[in-house]
């Protein structure tokens, strides 16, 4: 099945279609929000003005946000009231902001998150600017739902407050990579320690608002949820991981395939050493007997977060799982990998 036809089927689960007409909703929200704040004072010289492109189409396509629309699904399995759903979204789409933005700073990139106009080069400040916005998008969010009487101005504060402490473990962990990191540990202490803390924590930020401010919420379900999503989200980073090894061995990251190496004393750890890859090279297709059996513990991972997913509600067809979790293959240019299980 074709990359295309394979994402359909993502919007074929009414749940999932439905989280992804709210997301596409939220970032054009977010955006006109961004827009009013990211614009410069009108006597400012051409050549130094700061605004927004206008058009924000490219980061409407439910590729784009495949991560935020199973976020947004499940505030439906939770049968969060619709103003909240759409508050807790906007959220999480300045959670994507405000991490997206720092993982550019820390990893030299320049993915978009707010297509913000600078002139130059700009790619620090683009990301310093992003990150000051989604602060003050937050704080008019906040206040509107206050004004509005979704949320109490307790609840508010609440909020506000939790936004940035449930972001500090997976900071922490990121710092401890920042000088690089001078040996490697354990592949399962990977997995199970710093993936959990740098990824699988970030795919359970959605559950800030519900598990601060619900008093109706199915907690039980929260939680069968909120595993289900670390289990997804594990998967994804096992990908990453991957695609990343020519960049984390260089750049001396955590990462659970090089620990792979290490610790089973493969000679292919000398040959990285010696040659010092460049990032963009595709190492996995030199490693097949390492490469291989991570990526099957990735999909594996996948599969048991969505079908622990479509248990608590999003009806997910038995059949399509497997087809469902390859579009993450596919998104992170691993298809080969795919059709290789």
């Amino acid at each position: 099945m074709n990359a295309s036809r394979a994402m359909a089927m993502w919007e074929s689960v009414r749940v999932l279609r439905q989280a992804f007409g709210e997301q596409q909703a939220i970032v054009r929200h977010v955006h006109t929000l961004a827009a009013g704040a990211v614009c410069s004072p009108s006597d400012t010289p051409t050549a130094f003005a700061v605004d927004l492109d206008p058009a924000p189409g490219p980061l409407l396509t439910l590729r784009r946000n495949l991560f935020s629309t199973l976020f947004q699904s499940t505030y439906h399995v939770l049968e969060v009231a619709p103003e909240r759903r759409i508050l807790y979204g906007s959220i999480n789409y300045l959670f994507r902001i405000w991490v997206t933005s720092a993982d550019n700073l820390l990893d030299q990139e320049d993915k978009v998150t707010l297509p913000i106009r600078m002139p130059g080069q700009s790619r620090v400040m683009r990301q310093v600017v992003a990150i000051m916005a989604a602060d003050r998008i937050l704080e008019h969010m906040l206040n509107t739902a206050v004004l509005e009487g979704h949320i109490t101005r307790e609840e508010s504060a609440v909020l506000s407050k939790g936004s940035l402490q449930v972001l500090l473990p997976s900071a922490a962990q990121e710092a401890t990579e920042e000088g690089g990191i001078t040996n490697r540990p354990r592949p399962e202490y990977v997995l199970d320690t710093i993936h959990r803390l740098k990824t699988g924590m970030l795919f359970q930020l959605p559950f800030m608002g519900p598990e601060r401010i619900e008093h109706d919420v199915d907690r039980s379900k929260m939680k069968v949820l909120k595993n289900a999503l670390m289990a997804f989200g594990l998967g994804c980073q096992i990908l990453d991981d991957i695609r990343d090894m020519a960049r984390d061995h260089r750049e001396r990251r955590h990462n659970y395939i090089l620990s792979c190496l290490q610790w089973s004393a493969d000679p292919y750890t000398r040959t990285l050493d010696k040659r010092q890859p460049e990032v963009e090279e595709r190492l996995h297709t030199e490693v097949p007997h390492v490469v291989l059996p991570a990526a099957r513990l990735a999909m594996a991972r996948l599969c048991e977060g969505l079908t622990a997913l479509s248990r608590e509600g999003l009806n997910i067809r038995n059949t399509a799982i497997n087809t469902m979790a390859g579009v993450l293959f596919d998104s992170l240019d691993l298809a080969d990998i795919k059709y290789a299980l």
